[in-house]
Order: structure tokens, then sequence, then C-alpha cells
């Protein structure tokens, strides 16, 4: 909503508040100078906040910024990204053409389904792209973010969001995105709020601000001499103090106060906050005063002032007249009155009011009979749906008017869930509860159980908990599943017990999730034992977790002798050799327990038959899959890990699975990690931490952001990725599991990469147990001693460096023929036996080669490259560092191209660039980099229109760089002038 002019000033409501304007007023500076700034006003309600941001609109205005208004109400925050619907979407309208050239097409589709601006003339959904359901809602977060940078340009933006304490939960998500991913350019983001009534998300959302970029002000209480200034000379000393103790000082109480207490009033008045549980927290002097005014209201203007306030924050006359069940005409005869008295004011839309404050619609609203409120939505409902109204806006007044039973009613609000879920998967879980809460336990149903209508509504309500980061709802839906379900549904109650373990696990109570497991596994009679096969794989599946591989056998016997008895396993009766989740769990457990031949032998099964399966086929056992993808990865599988993770990703959002999205991001930014994508692997890390927040899993969280450490460390950003890693283990809170150890290694190694080798080593050694019974699988533990082997050779310490190696040859598969194997021991050669160091790291870097881990061969690479230098072997040794150079620079390895830059330097070689040439050829995404710096997009806007970090980008435009053979973003765009394009 835009705001072109400035409240007046110098009026009572500024009264004690010089010191924040002048604060409004330098935050209004500093952003129209290119900062980004958050800013929060919060207090009471009453305290001046809204004057206050008035304030903030006008030193905006002052500095050349455009201003956009939204606001948060009370009874209307069921409509996601309603927030920036109603600040943004006004201004999207007047610029949208610019708009759309601006945006590319995927954050345009994205942002068509929020902004009815851009609405128009939208392409029909595409499922693989944008599930509507699911974690990737972020990928709006992100569009938002890109569309207020546009909007920002060329003369900066302010945005000024009221009484976000009432925000829906996906604008909270939104805020809470902008904080920790501030925009750049010029760009003022004030919000006000209660700071009793804001939840603990709003609160959390705005500090993960980065530290500088956020202002919080508290808007106090005026002194007493403040309050005379404000009350005026009429008002004597003893009524002052009186009608000051009893408002507390502030503003809005001592304006309703002086409206309606007696002019005889020389005494503190009752000042206690009401019991009645409202929300308003109105002292009961206040209350009294504000009723008082409405009453006194002609009979009229009362009706339609709680006709008004059934409607909405703002709301037009002949609404009005249908919630009043009168004509316009004395509708706009009783808005006369109302205004005049100063209970409604004139919006700034054409043709519509408002209330003067939230509170006085508040008291309007509850002023009312409950069954005439009922009455009266019920009559707007009817009026919305005769003007073909969306469903979420018809939805909000028919769950205050629908009568139990009613269908059509339910209807309505599980059309609107399902219309809100992308967006705001909370939002769209309070329409389905209210469907829920109107439709019969059992309608049509037998004696035997509840009608399948609402257990398919319960559970896809328990879907929407989870996805929206309400896990224990979602948990406790799953329980109520059960609670329903008849005791004799055998495959209905072991899918709802396995669904709510796998939410008892992300809330950290695996206890709790493995013994309603092992429960509803000991109710099974033998003759239905294949219908709890879903138990069976959710406690396999957890003893892998936990590393607990002799556990995960034995219930794989079990599980397999139930198969065999059953006569097969899945929808085709797939024997149990033939079953994928089955082969996937054994390979699991198999490579857990270091049973390497076996578990290749299991991964060419799994292989093949998972492309023989249907996406139907496999979407049951998709945490199974996300298993698959993950060990794969480990193998050095990495080509079918990389196809397995677009498959298990396509699958989850398209059946509404998104709660793996975490698990099966982080897998595809460890698979991008090992085949020196890095750029690629910074992106979907990143991807996987803002899927786990959104989920809200500690378990999740730690695990994106211990990869995105290790990513990020091949960079050479090892201060980045040691913080990335210390939060990391904060959310594994101590947790004995694989993952929790990843954390730790991240801390380890960015210690290394930092020169605190001593410290970095003794990290490693306590993620890797010390060797005694790790919980790190084998990979990982290689992983370790092949840099703790180089760490130590660096640092002129063999000894240190061979006992790395030893440790390597004692990890299954990690002697001369594993790859990590042979470096680690090459490292520890380096000094003593240089032939050997390199024959042993060229050994090293054709296994890698052939795995196609190509940062790892490069590393062998470098290590070639000084063996043969010690042994005076020149040539060889400039041929090994220059494909190690290469390899470094193309992939983004800063940290080691400039070592290996060092190494080539020694040896007389001559370098310019910090990074060498590659195909020639730009890769997509290079190319489209290559046209958006020839346009003159900065980095940082260049990664907002690709959904990428800076970091990325910066790694896209030095190899684009590289590849064209230029120094500057002036001669990137001459040469694609010469080429006749990027592509070119």
């Amino acid at each position: 909503m835009p705001d072109s002019s400035a409240p007046p000033n110098g009026n009572r409501a500024l009264v004690g508040r010089d010191e924040v304007v002048r604060l409004l007023g330098t935050e209004a500076g500093r952003a129209a100078k290119g900062e980004f700034r958050l800013v929060e006003l919060t207090g009471d309600p009453g305290a001046g906040k809204t004057r206050l941001l008035g304030e903030t609109a006008a030193a905006a205005l002052a500095h050349g910024l455009t201003v956009l208004r939204g606001r948060g109400t009370e009874y209307e925050n069921d409509v996601p990204l309603s927030l920036a619907v109603d600040a943004l979407d006004d201004e999207v309208e007047s610029r949208s053409e610019q708009v759309r050239k601006a945006l590319d097409p995927e954050s345009a589709r994205l942002l068509a389904d929020v902004f009815p601006a851009l609405s128009a003339g939208k392409m029909a959904p595409d499922p693989a792209a944008a599930p509507s359901t699911g974690l990737n809602r972020y990928r709006v977060h992100r569009a938002v973010r890109l569309l207020l940078e546009t909007l920002a340009e060329p003369g900066g933006l302010a945005v000024l969001l009221d009484d976000v304490h009432w925000a829906d939960e996906g604008s909270v998500e939104l805020l809470s995105h902008l904080a920790r991913h501030a925009p750049r350019g010029p760009l003022l983001l004030a919000v006000t709020y209660r700071t009793r009534q804001a939840g603990p998300r709003l609160t959390a959302a705005l500090a993960d601000a980065a530290p500088g970029l956020r202002t919080r002000i508290q808007v106090a209480p005026l002194t007493l001499q403040e309050a005379g200034e404000f009350l005026g000379p009429s008002v004597g000393a003893r009524r002052r103090r009186a009608l000051y103790e009893a408002s507390g000082g502030n503003p809005l109480y001592l304006e309703a106060l002086a409206r309606s207490a007696p002019a005889a009033l020389t005494s503190p008045v009752e000042a206690a906050a009401p019991a009645d549980g409202d929300g308003t927290l109105l002292p009961g002097a206040v209350r009294e005063a504000l009723a008082a005014e409405l009453a006194a209201l002609p009979e009229d203007a009362r009706l339609a002032a709680q006709a008004a306030a059934t409607l909405g924050d703002e709301f037009e006359p002949g609404m009005v007249a249908v919630a009043a069940l009168t004509t316009e005409a004395e509708a706009l005869a009783a808005l006369d009155e109302l205004v005049v008295r100063d209970v409604v004011r004139c919006a700034p839309a054409p043709g519509r009011f408002r209330f003067r404050h939230p509170v006085v619609r508040h008291l309007a609203y509850a002023s009312s009979g409950a069954g005439w409120r009922v009455a009266a939505h019920a009559r707007v409902a009817a009026a919305l749906d005769e003007r073909d109204a969306p469903t979420v806006t018809r939805a909000r007044h028919i769950a205050r008017s629908a009568r139990f039973g009613d269908r059509l009613a339910v209807g309505v609000l599980v059309e609107a869930a399902r219309a809100t879920a992308y967006q705001s998967p909370a939002t769209a879980a309070q329409w389905l509860r209210t469907a829920l809460d109107l439709l019969p336990e059992k309608p049509g149903a037998t004696a035997g159980g509840p009608g399948a209508d609402r257990l398919s509504l319960l559970v896809e309500l328990a879907r929407l908990q989870g996805v929206g980061g309400r896990l224990v709802q979602g948990r406790d839906t799953a329980l109520e599943v059960l609670r329903l379900l008849p005791p004799d549904a055998w495959a209905q109650r072991a899918r709802a017990a396995r669904f709510c373990a796998i939410l008892e696990r992300l809330l950290n109570r695996q206890e709790e999730g493995r013994a309603l497991l092992r429960a509803e596994l000991g109710r099974v009679p033998p003759e239905h034992a294949a219908d709890a096969v879903p138990l069976h794989l959710q406690l396999i599946g957890d003893s892998l977790i936990r590393a607990d591989f002799r556990a995960a056998a034995v219930q794989l016997d079990r599980l397999t002798a139930v198969l065999s008895r059953a006569g097969g396993a899945g929808a085709a009766g797939d024997a149990p050799d033939d079953w994928v989740p089955l082969v996937t769990l054994r390979l699991g457990c198999a490579y857990g327990a270091g049973e390497l031949a076996a578990a290749y032998d299991l991964a060419a099964r799994a292989e093949r038959l998972t492309g023989e399966a249907t996406d139907a086929e496999l979407a049951p056992w998709l945490e199974s899959l996300s298993f698959l993808c993950w060990i794969d990865a480990m193998m050095g599988r990495l080509p079918q890990a990389a196809r397995m993770v677009e498959r298990s990703l396509a699958i989850a959002n398209a059946t509404g699975q998104s709660y793996l999205s975490p698990w099966i991001l982080t897998a595809q930014a460890f698979t991008y990690g090992r085949t020196g994508r890095l750029a690629d692997a910074v992106d979907r890390a990143e991807d996987a931490v803002d899927a786990a927040r959104l989920l809200g899993s500690d378990e999740c969280v730690a695990l994106a952001l211990a990869v995105k450490s290790l990513m990020v460390r091949w960079t050479g950003e090892n201060g980045a990725a040691l913080a990335l890693a210390d939060e990391a283990i904060r959310h594994a809170d101590g947790r004995r599991e694989w993952w929790a150890r990843l954390g730790v290694v991240g801390r380890g190694l960015a210690l290394v990469g930092l020169r605190e080798v001593d410290a970095g080593g003794t990290e490693v050694l306590a993620a890797c147990d010390e060797f005694v019974s790790p919980l790190l699988e084998r990979s990982c533990l290689l992983v370790c001693c092949e840099a703790m082997a180089d760490a130590e050779a660096e640092r002129g310490r063999p000894e240190a460096a061979a006992r790395w190696a030893d440790r390597a040859a004692a990890v299954p598969g990690g002697g001369a023929d594993s790859g990590h194997g042979a470096l680690a021991r090459a490292h520890a050669e380096q000094e003593g036996d240089p032939a050997a160091a390199a024959r042993g790291a060229v050994r090293a870097a054709e296994l890698f080669e052939a795995a196609g881990e190509r940062l790892f061969a490069a590393r062998a690479w470098l290590r070639a490259g000084t063996a043969h230098a010690r042994c005076g072997q020149q040539p060889a040794a400039r041929t090994e560092l220059a494909r190690a150079a290469e390899v470094f620079g193309t992939c983004g390895a800063l940290g080691l191209h400039a070592r290996t830059v060092r190494e080539q330097r020694r040896l007389g070689v001559r370098t310019r660039r910090p990074a060498a040439r590659s195909e020639g050829r730009l890769s997509r995404r290079e190319a489209e980099v290559a046209e958006l710096v020839r346009q003159g997009f900065s980095n940082q806007a260049i990664a907002e229109r690709l959904f990428l970090s800076p970091r990325t980008v910066e790694t896209h435009v030095a190899h684009v760089f590289a590849k064209l053979g230029v120094s500057s973003r002036a001669a990137v765009a001459g040469r694609l002038a010469d080429a006749g394009g990027p592509g070119a």
C-alpha cells in the first residue's frame, strides 16, 4: 500500500518521542545511502507505535525513498503472506512491467501465486517445478526478496509493517528469511508489534538479523511531566496525576480516560488488566472508558460499528450493510456518525473506512452478541459467495458461522487449506483443523470405525502440521489417527505409527518413537504380520541412523522371515530379495558393518530395482530411498547418487512428503561436493538449511549446517566454515548419532584450515570416537584421516602423518586400494621417501578419477607434484601441479588453488590468473551469470535472480573470467558481443 504523504509534525502524539524520531530519521538516512536496515518498534497497545511508524514514513519520504505500508489484523491472520501482499501489491501493479522484466521465469511464477497484481495470465502450475505443498516455500521467500530489491530501484524503498504481532505464519517465516538473508540496496524494513503479544516465532525471526542491521526501539510510557504536556493545560494537577496513574503513561489510555472519565476524577482508578484472555491486555479503566464511548453511540451507529468489526481491518459500506442487515444508505449515514465521533476514519483507499485503532475494533466486535456475530458472518459469507470472492476470503467468515455437520462449509475450508498449503502450511493446517471440528467423527461410518473422509483429512492435517514446523501438533494428530482407527486396521495403524515415529525423531524423541513402534508391533497377530512391514522398516532405519548395525541386522532377519511367510512384498508381490526398501536397508547394514563386497552387490541390485520401479511404487517407501541417496554418495557411486537424489526430491514434492526434503537436499550437497561442483554444493546446502529451519527439526538443521560447513571449507572460507560447524554442534546437542558427528568434523577441519592443527586434530579424533567403534561412516573417517595426514605432513611431522595413514588403513576398505588410504600414505611418505609418495599419489589420483571425485583427484595431483619436485623430476612436477590447479580453479577451491600456485612458482612456473582456463565453453549456469554481468548486474543482484549465494556467484564470475580470458566485467560484455552471446 503506497504512502505518498507524511503525517503532520508537532502534534501531541509525539510528546516525549523526540529521541525516537531522531533515531528513525537516522535509520531512514542510512537506508537511503544503500544499506538494508531493520527497525523494530515495540511496546504496549496505544504506546504510539503506529504514530511513530508515520514519522518513519515522513523521514523516508524526505530521503527520497518510496514508502509502502502494510498491517496485520486481529481477525484476518489466516491469509498466507498477507503482510507482504498488503504492503506491496498496489506498487507491484503500478510497476508490473518493470517487475516482470526484472524477474526470472521461476520467480515470476512463484510470485504470481502470492500477489494478485502478478496473477493475470499466469501459466498453469508445473507440479515438478512447484509442488502445491512442501518445505521449499523458501523459494517464495527468495522471490519476494528479489521483488523488494527490484522495487527499491532506483531511489530506494521503505516497507513499513504495523501490528506484526497479528501476522500470519507465512509472513513471520518471510520476515525470518529477510532478517537472515538481508536484501541488498537502499531498503528500510520497519515493523511494529506489541511486546507481550509477540509470539516466540516472531521474536526469534527478528532476532535472526545479522549484527549491525537491526535496531530495536522499546516505545516507553510517558513520564508524568510528558503526560501533562499531552493532556494540555486544561487538566488540573490532581486530575492529571490520577489519569496518569490509571493509564500508566500510555498515550491511548490517557486519551480514552480523559474523554470518558468523570471530570471530577482526582484519585487513581482501577488499572488491572482483564482476566478474560481476550488478548488486548487493556487496563480495566481503559476498557470501561472505551466501552462507554461505544455505548454512547446512537443505536444505528453502534450497529454499524459492530458490523464493520466483523469485516476486516478495512471495510466498504456495502458489506457493512450486509453484515448489519440494513440498506446501504442507512449504513452510509451510520458511518458518517462514526467518522464524526472519531470511531472510524477514512482509509487511504477511496470509498473505504477503518477503525481509529485496533483496540476500538476489538471492543466493537466483543460488544456484539455472540449469536448476532454468527449470523453476521454467515450473511457476509453468502454475499462473498455471490460475488465469487476468493475461497480464503469466504472461508474466514464460514469458519465463524458454519454449523456442525455442514459439509458444504467443510468443503470450502478444505479447499482454502489446499489453496494456502504451499505458501503457509501452518495456516492451511488451521483451516483443516476447523473443517475437522465441523465434521462429525463418524459421518456415514459403521460402528467399526470413523468415516474415511475424516481419517484422510486427519492424515493430511498431520502432514501439514509437520511441514509447517508444528511437529508436536503433527505428532498429536497422528496419535489421534491411531486412536480413531479400529484396533484391527493393522495396515492403516502401521502407516500411522510409522509417520508418528518419524515426527518423534524430528522432535529428538527417538526413544518414544521406538517405544510406539514396538508397542504397535507387539499388538499385531501372526496372521497379519505382513501388514506390520512399515513398523519393521522404521525400526531398521532408526538402528542404521544410530549406527547400531547389529540391531539392524536382527530386525532385517525378522522382516525377511515375515515377507517370506507372506509370499512377497509390495504391491506386485515382489520376492524379498527384489523389494526395494528391503534391499536398500540391507545395503545400509552391510556398508555400515564394513562388508563392502556385499554392499557393492546390493547397491547394484538397488540401482536395477529402482530403475524398474515407478514413482508410485517407490513413494510409500521414500524414507528408505533417502538412505540410498546417502549410501550411494558415501560409497563413491556418485552418478547413481545424483540420479537418485533428483528422483527422490521429485517424489517427495509430488506426494507431500517434503518433511524428508532436508535429508535429501543435504545428500545432494554432499554428492555435488564430492564431484567438485562446489558452487552447486553450497547452493544445495543453503537450500537444505532453509528447509530444515522451516521444518523446525534440530536434527535436520544440524546435518545441513554440518555439510554446508564441509562444502564452504573447500572454497577456502575456513572462518565461515568454523561458524557453521559451531552452529551445527549446538543444534546436535550432544546426540550420539553419525550425523551429529559431522559438525565436529567440520569444526576440526576448519581449525586445520585456520592453521590450528593441534586443536583441529583433537576435534577430528573426538568426531571419530578415537577410532574405537566410531559412529561416523567409513568415507568420512577416510576423509578425516587423509586431511589430517596432509596437515601434519605440511608442517613437517611425518610421524604424526603416518599415524593418520595407519588409521586410514584400519578402516574397512581403507588400504592401498582406497584413494584416501593411498593418498594419506603418500602424505606421510612425502619427506622420507618422496618417490614412493609420488607413486602413491598418482595411484590415488587414478582411483579418485575413476570414481568421479575431482577434488580429491586434484589433491592427489598436488601431492604428486610436490613429491616429484623433491625427487628433482621437474617436468612431472609441473604437469601434476598444472592438472591440480586447473581443477581447483574450475571447482572454486580457492585455498587449494592458491597453495598449488605457490608450489608452481617454486618451480618457476608463471601464473597470472587465480583460476586456470577450463574447457573454454561456458556451462549453462556460467552463461546465465555472464549474461547478467553483461547487463551490468552486481554479484549480489545476480545471486538473488538466480537463487544462488553471493559466494557461489563470485566463483561463477571467476570461472567466466578464466574461460573468456578477461580480467574485468566490461571485458566480459565485449567478449560476449564478439561471440554473439554467452551460449557461443
